[in-house]
């Protein structure tokens, strides 16, 4: 009878530990706010409350539901503002923000990977009488990440002036649950695959985002971007099929961490694809940011609070000042690599903001091998050397495309790109 009292516990934790079922778990929580919204946006369209609804409530539920303008004939009208194309007289001025701003994403990132990986893999407490606990709660790093970004983009667009917003609020919310899937997939891939296989498999995502291109946007693509997802595809493959004899059980690559990444990968092109048709609407890049990470801490903070995680987490902070530097560090880190990255597109095009980021993922992957201890054979470092010169040449191919098209004639057209 003892023992029987003993092993029912043991077997709740460790279905409470089981990722598929926090998945689930997490889906359910999340479930209970899409659905009464969704019903309720039917019944605002169906009863016409734009011609019909009068009273306080009825420029919120207008914005909310309907929106206050048309979608922008042209996609360029609202996603950027125009970039400042250097001149010869600021070439010290453009070579000091072009350091800024590499300076600036790779502090955010690299930190941010070291903190991840820190808070997943490691635990807390630990001393010789004691081994210490782990946190377990990905959701939880989600919501700090989420609403630190929402509070510097809400700041941001207070402080500066925006384009006059024009989309339907509850339209934010398919990215912010796509979004918060892939992160808390992100984070729960750590528990079973190395950093470095993370990285690698981050940098595969270009196939499925021309897949969803292709479902989401109807977008046409040229040969050399099929040959470089070939080549990366082929590259992560050597990687991750490089395992070596010795390696310890941390970085075995094993099939719930390869159904996660799959997870993080199919969320993460649907986000990118679904915030593109959203620029279609006259918006800023930082609006983008604060109304999708709106819904993102209500649908984390509602999750959060029906499992009564929120509560345990913030004791688990109680009880480790460490592990509480540690995200709120990762939350400031996240929220700055955004800023980065609209400010380094706006200055300076996407083709060097890719530049910088690929060889921050370069940096990250050695980075945790020195401070964690990862190992790397022969053929797992030809693969990783495969999957970087794919992402160089398809950075290189683009910009060769882009030259190419602003020299033709005013009546053609090249194909369209992502």
């Amino acid at each position: 009878m003892a023992t029987g009292e003993e092993i029912a516990p043991a077997l709740q934790d460790s279905w409470g530990d089981f990722w598929l079922f926090r998945f689930f778990v997490n889906a359910a929580g999340y479930a209970s706010i899409v659905v009464p919204g969704f019903l309720l946006i039917q019944y605002f369209k169906r009863r016409n409350y734009l011609e019909t609804g009068r009273g306080i409530c009825f420029p919120v539920i207008k914005s909310c539901v309907f929106g206050s303008e048309v979608k922008s004939v042209h996609q360029d009208d609202g996603s950027l503002p125009p970039r400042a194309e250097p001149t010869e007289s600021s070439t010290a001025r453009q070579v000091f923000k072009l350091l800024f701003c590499a300076a600036g994403l790779q502090a955010s990132y690299l930190t941010w990977g070291v903190l991840q990986e820190r808070v997943m893999t490691r635990t807390y407490g630990a001393t010789e009488a004691d081994p210490g606990e782990k946190f377990k709660d990905s959701q939880f790093l989600v919501f700090m990440n989420r609403i630190l970004a929402f509070t510097v983009a809400g700041l941001y667009c207070a402080l500066t002036k925006q384009p006059r917003h024009g989309a339907p609020m509850y339209k934010y919310s398919f990215a912010s649950l796509s979004n918060i899937l892939s992160s808390w997939c992100q984070y729960e891939a750590l528990k079973y695959i190395s950093f470095p296989t993370q990285v690698l498999a981050k940098a595969s995502k270009v196939i499925p985002v021309m897949m969803m291109g292709k479902l989401v946007s109807r977008k046409s693509y040229e040969y050399w971007e099929y040959l470089t997802a070939a080549l990366i595809s082929v590259g992560v493959s050597m990687f991750l099929l490089s395992s070596a004899p010795n390696r310890t059980v941390s970085t075995v690559t094993t099939f719930s961490g390869i159904v996660l990444l799959a997870g993080y990968i199919i969320f993460d092109s649907f986000t990118s694809n679904w915030q593109d048709a959203l620029f279609t609407y006259k918006m800023s890049p930082v609006q983008m940011m604060f109304g999708v990470n709106v819904f993102s801490c209500l649908f984390t903070v509602g999750s959060l609070v029906e499992q009564g995680a929120l509560l345990e987490s913030l004791r688990f902070m109680a009880r480790h000042s460490e592990f509480t530097a540690h995200a709120v560090l990762l939350s400031v880190c996240s929220a700055c690599g955004q800023l980065f990255i609209f400010y380094t597109i706006n200055q300076f095009g996407a083709a060097v903001f890719t530049i910088i980021m690929t060889l921050r993922q370069a940096f990250a992957i050695l980075l945790s091998c020195l401070i964690y201890g990862h190992t790397v054979t022969v053929v797992g470092g030809l693969g990783i050397a495969v999957v970087f010169m794919a992402l160089f040449l398809r950075v290189y191919a683009r910009s060769r495309m882009k030259k190419h098209s602003k020299k033709l004639p005013l009546g053609e057209t090249p194909v369209q790109k992502v």
